[in-house]
């Protein structure tokens, strides 16, 4: 079996739509009556979101560079693994929407942690041979942190069984699920991606190679930035505190790095996709800027208490770094036919992306310092729109034109 990537990325696209039309649903929830839940429409949203659009995107990535440097390597079990993800996404769209946390929609998730972990073990036994390549540290390192996320889901229905719901531990095991799938699977993937494009030398992978180790451990130990509204004791608060400074500055030093030995390479790109990751850039910055901060109580009680700062920094994440970065990566290597539409739909999609962060951000501002802010689910609702309508467009423009 051939792994046709243009058929994948293709249905990834088509995912992202479904993703933005859910959220468009959420959001026209708000502003009158639907004949839905508005939580049902929540958990299909972030569920399929999460497996049916990233992790989606990212395993074919993967599969697709794995399959560049083995081409003896066999496709089948990764084809099915992949069919198997989208089951369970669709699944899961659907039923989280018609019965919530229900017997089969439960199902399916489960089922979805069982395909990560098959995932994982065949792609780690798969890769071995190739740890001379600077990227796949990084893709091992993410597989790690994508079957270590699954135990938040365990302990979230643990708590959902008891008699009466330990809510440090319900929002302790989100948080938990959360963290290690947004700063761990999903970003360490991306970094493998780029790092992916380039010949690197061994003397910087040596170098890139003391980062991922920095970074990973630091991951491991700034989960206890998500729970610092625990009491926990000074110790471990100094050790979190420390660690979370380490990151950001590793980060800016990553950074400089790949932009000293790389910057002649992506001069070379169009302008726009240029724009595109330095937006990716700079949100990443602002990603570790953020998860500093929480350091300090005053802040980290603003953050968690308030729930639109809570939705900006997770669509942040979610939309200016993992969603763009993943169709840079896309355009870039040309694995799709890039027609105009289809490069027009993308510039139109970051400046989707771009208002719903600024309304995002406004409304939790306005929270922060007691100000009106007029007509907010109005303009969250055109947000939605307009991310809906820029990616179906980059979504049929992708279908209708299969050229090469």
């Amino acid at each position: 079996m051939k792994l046709k990537i243009d058929f994948w990325l293709k249905l990834s696209l088509a995912n992202l739509f479904l993703v933005a039309l859910i959220g468009t649903f959420l959001r026209l929830k708000v502003n009158m009556e639907l004949p839905f839940q508005q939580k049902h429409l929540l958990h299909a949203h972030s569920h399929f979101a999460f497996a049916g659009w990233i992790s989606h995107t990212l395993m074919v990535l993967m599969i697709y560079y794995l399959k560049s440097k083995s081409n003896q390597l066999s496709m089948k079990r990764y084809i099915w693994l992949i069919i198997a993800n989208l089951i369970c996404s669709y699944g899961m769209l659907i039923f989280f929407i018609y019965q919530g946390y229900g017997v089969i929609s439960i199902f399916f998730s489960t089922a979805s942690i069982l395909v990560s972990y098959a995932f994982a073990y065949y792609y780690y036994k798969d890769s071995k041979h190739l740890r001379g390549e600077v990227a796949v540290k990084w893709f091992q390192g993410a597989l790690f942190f994508y079957v270590l996320s699954s135990i938040g889901t365990f302990f979230l229905a643990y708590s959902m069984t008891l008699p009466k719901i330990n809510f440090d531990l319900y929002f302790a095991s989100i948080y938990y699920y959360l963290h290690f799938q947004y700063n761990g699977w999903f970003l360490f993937v991306c970094i493998g991606l780029f790092l992916s494009m380039f010949n690197t030398p061994t003397i910087l992978q040596k170098r890139l190679n003391r980062f991922f180790y920095i970074l990973f451990i630091a991951t491991l130990v700034t989960y206890g930035l998500s729970v610092l509204w625990l009491k926990v004791s000074i110790p471990i608060y100094s050790i979190v505190a420390f660690f979370g400074a380490l990151q950001l500055l590793v980060w800016l030093r990553m950074q400089s790095v790949l932009i000293a030995n790389y910057r002649q390479q992506l001069q070379h790109q169009p302008t726009y996709l240029k724009i595109v990751l330095s937006i990716v850039a700079l949100c990443l910055f602002l990603k570790f800027v953020f998860q500093f901060l929480l350091v300090f109580p005053t802040l980290s009680s603003i953050a968690f208490g308030m729930r639109p700062v809570v939705i900006a920094y997770l669509h942040m994440v979610l939309l200016g770094i993992i969603s763009l970065f993943m169709l840079y990566y896309i355009y870039v290597n040309r694995m799709l036919y890039i027609n105009p539409g289809l490069r027009y739909s993308l510039i139109f999609f970051v400046a989707a992306v771009f208002f719903n962060e600024l309304i995002l951000a406004l409304q939790g501002l306005a929270g922060y310092i007691k100000f009106s802010l007029p007509d907010v689910n109005k303009w969250l609702l055109l947000a939605a729109f307009l991310l809906l309508i820029s990616s179906g467009l980059m979504a049929v423009f992708a279908l209708i034109n299969s050229k090469k």
